[in-house]
């Protein structure tokens, strides 16, 4: 009979861990026999080895240069401290093997110490002391000499267990032989707490990248996840904080070096300690730049809530930090290609763009829509798209921006325009999953179950927003400014095309009746006449059948999108069929009566109770076809000038 399988999986795995772990303390055995300056000099040479074939590595590092360095200093500058950074840290991870095979006195002698002042200042203070270290140069060293950390206090350490066990006891082995107390993190705070309040001192490791369960704080003015254990301690135990990091001075010599303390006061709150905590782990990494931990991913992009609004544990700043100094998280937004699509994007897009402080967004679409969207007080660039531009061409013009996108968000189903941002060379593509678009796409939005009717367009865009963590009560559209438009005369819009088709238009003379049934009763009103350049002569038979007898105004082909907008923030509502006009009035405040006829308003109808849609139920609708195929239209037709009027008029008394 055959073992289960998850006996053979453990047994494969700890075989796996036994040869990793011989293989480990066959390498102990050379470098015991070693020199240690010999050691770190032949670390160096594979620093630059590392730097040559690590790719992969030398990618993160020299990003993370850049996030934190490169508004102060040039690509030469980057480049320098990450080759030195590749130097120091092989000859520090081989030195820290080799610390383990020294006594505690061979290893003091390699060490000095400095900001004395800072601890005997914390240790004048008579509390608990929580020690700050960070992964700098050799921070192995401060596990063998708790003497250097603890100045008559029982120094402890928590720590995080390894997945390999035999290597994990070795190391647990080698803290305890020193004197250290330490604390497995995965058993909880209780007892390195009581240690603390007993008289002992604590180190913790702060500088690393904490995940869904962080505080995002800024670092180097970039926000980053970061963890609250230290500063939930300091307030539990009214310890005082130290930081300790570790800096190459000279071959196989290094110094440790407390820095300020951070005390706990009434006012301190777990996030703006973990904020101060940050800005002093930045001051200690200034200091040396080149031997901190860079080839850990510390600004790492969650996934999938890369927006922070909904994280239990939020965003912190520091007292009197300025949020204008944030650098930018870069988003780009993929526009819908049609007016009225990218309309019903609009929530989506507000609610993205609160999703966290220091997002800046662009969008990319049509040059047609660049109105549209520059309109928008959310959106900081757009990028146009000319109609028959080619993949790469469209690929270089977002290139040609100069921004470095740190993700993508499509609210397209192409393939094509999926491509078209790969090709550019954005890594997090984000959007509903399609056939082969789903290969390309970093972060696949799978279809929301509902029960009923089909989502409208507004909520499947909303959808994406959700599930990228941002907050949906923030997606409200903007309301119309009735003291604004009151002002003026009594205005309403017609828009009574559509290029869709003529199942999407209701006739003419119908619109021009409504016209005069309303201003029979409202003399006072006048009518603006909306539609696109190749609705030009509708626009002047409609203006013929309204006569002189009613005042209206015809733009009918004559506005560009921006002057659109202008002027339909002017009217009290908008007597539409289902067009971009219509979603465009719906983003902008502006109350619609809007007319039905081959599509779905459950889809793409306005959404809210200052929208009334009239439609005319038969068998074959919804069709979505462009003409009728039996040639007479029967949803529209049924609809009447009397229905239209009377919703109007409502309207108008409501």
């Amino acid at each position: 009979m055959s073992k289960p399988k998850s006996s053979q999986s453990t047994r494969s795995e700890l075989a796996r861990h036994w040869l990793v772990y011989m293989a480990f303390l066959t390498m102990e055995a050379v470098l015991k026999a070693l020199p240690i300056t010999l050691i770190w000099h032949v670390g160096r040479v594979l620093g630059v080895v590392g730097w040559i074939v690590a790719g992969k590595y030398r990618r993160l590092v020299l990003k993370n240069l850049r996030i934190a360095f490169g508004q102060e200093h040039d690509e030469a500058w980057i480049t320098k401290t990450g080759r030195a950074h590749f130097r120091c840290l092989l000859s520090n991870m081989f030195c820290g093997l080799k610390l383990a095979t020294m006594t505690r006195e061979q290893i003091e002698s390699r060490i000095t110490l400095s900001g004395m002042e800072h601890m005997q200042a914390a240790l004048d203070l008579q509390q608990p002391i929580l020690g700050l270290v960070t992964h700098q140069s050799c921070w192995e060293v401060l596990n063998k000499l708790p003497g250097f950390c603890s100045f008559g206090r029982h120094a402890g350490v928590i720590y995080q267990p390894l997945r390999n066990t035999y290597m994990d006891a070795h190391f647990l082995r080698a803290r305890q032989k020193h004197g250290y107390a330490i604390f497995n993190r995965h058993e909880g705070f209780i007892a390195p707490m009581k240690h603390l309040r007993d008289g002992g001192s604590l180190g913790i490791l702060v500088d690393q990248h904490a995940g869904d369960q962080g505080v995002w704080s800024p670092f180097f003015d970039r926000l980053a996840s970061t963890t609250p254990v230290a500063s939930m301690v300091a307030l539990r135990t009214k310890a005082v904080m130290v930081t300790l990091a570790v800096y190459d001075d000279g071959p196989a010599r290094w110094r440790a070096a407390y820095g300020p303390g951070i005390p706990v006061t009434p006012e301190s709150t777990f996030e703006s300690l973990t904020a101060q905590i940050n800005q002093a782990v930045e001051a200690l990494v200034r200091v040396q730049p080149h031997s901190w931990f860079w080839v850990h991913n510390r600004w790492k992009t969650p996934n999938p809530r890369f927006l922070l609004d909904t994280y239990r544990r939020g965003i912190a700043f520091e007292p009197g930090y300025d949020t204008a100094s944030l650098k930018p998280f870069e988003l780009l937004l993929r526009s819908p290609n049609w007016l009225g699509d990218a309309c019903m994007a609009f929530p989506a897009m507000r609610a993205i763009k609160a999703g966290r402080p220091d997002l800046k967004l662009t969008v990319f679409g049509p040059e047609k829509l660049r109105d549209l969207w520059e309109a928008q007080p959310e959106v900081d660039r757009y990028i146009g798209k000319a109609g028959k531009e080619g993949l790469f061409a469209v690929a270089r013009r977002i290139k040609q921006s100069g921004i470095h996108f740190d993700t993508a968000v499509l609210l397209t189903n192409s393939t094509r325009s999926t491509l078209e941002l790969k090709l550019a060379g954005i890594e997090r593509l984000v959007g509903y999953a399609g056939s082969f678009r789903s290969k390309l796409l970093r972060q696949k939005i799978r279809e929301p179950k509902i029960k009923g009717p089909p989502l409208h367009h507004t909520q499947r865009y909303l959808h994406i927003a959700q599930v990228i963590g941002a907050d949906l009560s923030k997606s409200e559209p903007r309301t119309l400014n009735t003291e604004s438009s009151a002002k003026g005369p009594l205005r309403i819009g017609i828009c009574a095309g559509a290029e869709y088709g003529p199942a999407k238009r209701w006739p003419l003379d119908r619109f021009a009746a409504v016209i005069k049934q309303v201003s029979a009763q409202h003399p006072g009103i006048e009518w603006v006449f909306f539609g696109a350049p190749r609705e030009a002569e509708s626009g002047e038979q409609l203006s013929s059948l309204v006569g002189n007898e009613v005042k209206h105004t015809n733009l009918v082909g004559k506005t560009k999108l921006a002057e659109l907008i202008v002027q339909l923030r002017t009217c009290r509502m908008l007597v539409t069929n289902d067009t971009g006009t219509m979603h465009l009035a719906c983003a902008e405040g502006v109350p619609t009566v809007s007319i039905f006829g081959s599509t779905e308003p459950v889809l793409t109808g306005p959404l809210g109770d200052q929208h009334t849609v009239l439609r005319h139920q038969v068998p074959c609708s919804p069709c979505f076809k462009r003409e009728c195929p039996f040639g007479h239209y029967e949803c529209l037709t049924k609809i009447t000038p009397e229905q239209v009027a009377g919703a109007v008029l409502k309207r108008l008394r409501g």
